[in-house]
């Protein structure tokens, strides 16, 4: 019987140690020896990551119960007052560099977006993570409730996220989109809280089309007319130019209006792009595709520890918020390369009962053989 180590040795061994250990010398330096290293740091809200884990005290009554694996994970013993000084202390930033590195492993090996569309596509959004308005009195929302925020630009090409920042609650989702660097060439899509129409305008500079949906109080003026598909949806399709005083301030393009019903949920969307050369029809599909980031903020919120924090400083929640993206990608990454049938949920799944299991991981999600035959032992003989 073949040697394996365990599975979440097999997982982490996914990240080049060398990489590794360059990030941390240009994020930290030199540290003082005997401190927890980075590799410690993150090999333990990895594992409180995948296993679901609530406190750093679970943290360390995990590892310490798994001693006799610590040499193949190559970390060190990690104490619950270690790690939190380490999570409280060390900048978070790291681990946006480590997750941009991973999001270029996993668009080299991702598969193209199932949707028919040459351009490369991506969802944008934010998302609330709730915290104790006590605990955390930085991440004010209002009187009511305290929260950071998530903001990501999902890549369609594998649904992964290619863009990732942590604010506070109340920085708008326009200010940190302002901030992202789409490629040149690709589509962006993004709801009604991005209404920002100098921001627009930059896409379209910078090379990049966009589809959103237009708010209920602009104000335009048509300029141009298209004709419209027939049992398409479509009931408009028109070139405008927005007319409010603010908008008069800015030198502001041109851009397409499309208003489609969707005759299953009996509503209307206005819908605004910056691409003349598409079908109207397409601009609807295109907005549709928008939904895929709803659902992976409802995929990682339920599979991965966002909304119990182990650390009580904001550095502390935006690592472990950033582990959770660095582990998400390390999931998917791991799918890219074996070709397993098996969804994120599944495969997430069969990893946090196993975590400690030496066991290969291609055995661990091969399904299991239905015509094996039964063990005598398991059956009643008569005489």
């Amino acid at each position: 019987m073949s040697h394996h180590n365990t599975i979440l040795s097999q997982m982490l061994k996914l990240i080049p140690r060398h990489e590794f250990d360059s990030l941390s010398h240009q994020h930290d330096g030199k540290r003082r020896a005997g401190a927890l290293s980075r590799w410690s740091q993150f090999v333990a809200m990895f594992t409180c990551q995948v296993s679901g884990l609530s406190s750093l005290r679970d943290i360390e009554s995990t590892l310490h119960t798994q001693k006799q694996h610590h040499y193949h994970l190559a970390s060190q013993a990690v104490s619950r007052s270690a790690l939190g000084r380490a999570n409280e202390t060390l900048d978070y930033q790291f681990f946006s560099a480590l997750f941009g590195q991973l999001y270029q492993r996993c668009m080299n090996r991702s598969a193209k977006q199932d949707f028919a569309l040459r351009e490369k596509l991506f969802s944008l959004d934010a998302s609330l993570i709730d915290v104790s308005m006590k605990l955390f009195p930085s991440a004010n929302y209002n009187r009511m409730k305290a929260a950071f925020k998530l903001h990501v630009g999902l890549d369609h090409d594998g649904l992964i996220p290619a863009f990732i920042a942590v604010t506070a609650g109340k920085v708008s989702d326009q200010t940190q989109a302002k901030l992202f660097k789409f490629p040149l060439g690709s589509v962006v899509v993004f709801d009604k809280g991005y209404a920002s129409y100098d921001w627009h305008a930059s896409l379209d500079s910078q090379g990049v089309s966009y589809v959103t949906r237009m708010r209920d109080n602009a104000k335009f003026e048509v300029t141009a007319s298209y004709a419209i598909e027939a049992d398409s949806g479509i009931l408009n399709d028109e070139t405008i130019c927005y007319t409010s005083l603010r908008s008069s301030k800015k030198p502001l393009i041109p851009v397409r209006r499309i208003v489609f019903h969707d005759a299953e949920l009996d509503k209307t969307y206005v819908f605004t792009t910056n691409r003349f050369d598409w079908s109207a029809s397409l601009v609807a599909q295109i907005y549709k595709q928008r939904w895929q980031v709803e659902l992976f903020f409802k995929w990682i919120k339920q599979n991965l520890k966002l909304k119990c924090f182990v650390g009580l400083s904001d550095n502390a929640v935006m690592t472990q918020i950033m582990v959770a993206m660095c582990a998400y990608l390390l999931l998917a990454y791991l799918k890219f390369t074996s070709n397993f049938k098996q969804s994120l949920q599944q495969m997430i799944r069969l990893i946090r009962v196993n975590l400690f299991i030496r066991r290969s991981l291609a055995e661990l999600f091969r399904p299991p053989d239905k015509t094996s035959a039964l063990s005598p032992q398991l059956g009643l003989f008569y005489a």
